[in-house]
């Protein structure tokens, strides 16, 4: 899947709008989180002028060649997913592990399979899902890496990411039919996801997704870091190690855990369940 890119020296202007519309912003006040985020605007700026990639909305899946060693071996990742999802109805919602996802998502249609994220793993998962954790491996800068499960009738409103320092990759494991009602639209791109290809974008784009059909869509989720020039590649580093102290990573690191005790408690009794 191959979408037309600005060359990086492209002289078109990056129009990248700094807050969605319509979506209040999370309520974390205190000096130091002002603070916080007079920095991401700034490092934002740093990030559009100093790209190594140019700034389109959805990339070119040759601007990054690690995305077909990742293609070439999806089926492993959908063998491992299939495992997974045995327990559907048990994985968490995506909101009440990542509370600042409540703004966008608040219905249990949106669920998620936690690998790591931002220096945070799950070791526990991982263990379940060893070929996947593998193959996650081959991709630079890795931040973040997760099954992203698309109930039938969710849509998730337009809104843009946090932060352009990372660029987003959707790799389709399940997408069960291509047509209108199942998409994605990155600013005024509506793509498609098929399996076994990825989708590589620019979250910090204002963008939204649907299902509308009657079957699950699952795409594995990763964000990893922006290819950027000096001295913004040094700010970026700074800010995505520094991501860990904020309140919602934190926050978040504490909810999977305790998520992640209860599922793993339920398998342990039906392992022990006497025949």
């Amino acid at each position: 899947m191959h979408h037309g890119a600005t060359p990086p020296g492209g002289t078109e202007e990056p129009r990248q709008t700094f807050g969605t519309a319509d979506i209040a912003a999370m309520d974390r006040p205190g000096a130091v989180t002002r603070f916080f985020m007079g920095i991401v605007a700034w490092a934002e700026k740093l990030n559009l002028k100093h790209t190594q990639v140019g700034n389109p909305p959805v990339y070119d899946n040759a601007t990054f060649p690690w995305a077909a060693e990742v293609e070439r071996e999806w089926h492993l990742i959908r063998r491992e997913l299939e495992q997974v999802l045995v327990r559907q109805s048990e994985l968490p919602s995506f909101h009440d592990i990542s509370t600042d996802v409540q703004t966008i998502s608040k219905d249990s249609a949106w669920k998620t399979f936690f690998l790591t994220g931002y220096g945070k793993s799950s070791e526990k998962n991982i263990e379940r899902c060893p070929e996947t954790w593998r193959i996650v491996q081959k991709i630079p800068g890795l931040k973040t890496a997760m099954f992203s499960i698309f109930e039938p009738g969710k849509h998730l409103p337009p809104h843009r990411g946090p932060y352009n320092g990372v660029l987003r990759l959707h790799l389709g494991l399940i997408v069960p039919e291509q047509s209108e009602r199942l998409a994605i639209r990155v600013d005024k791109q509506v793509c498609h996801w098929h399996e076994g290809q990825a989708l590589i974008f620019d979250d910090a784009y204002e963008h939204e997704a649907w299902n509308h059909t009657d079957k699950t869509r699952v795409v594995l989720f990763v964000d990893f870091v922006k290819p950027l020039g000096f001295p913004a590649k040094l700010v970026n580093w700074m800010l995505l190690n520094l991501a860990v102290f904020t309140p919602f990573i934190r926050e978040g690191v504490d909810n999977h855990k305790e998520w992640e005790k209860k599922f793993y408690a339920e398998a342990e009794k039906l392992r022990n369940r006497p025949n």
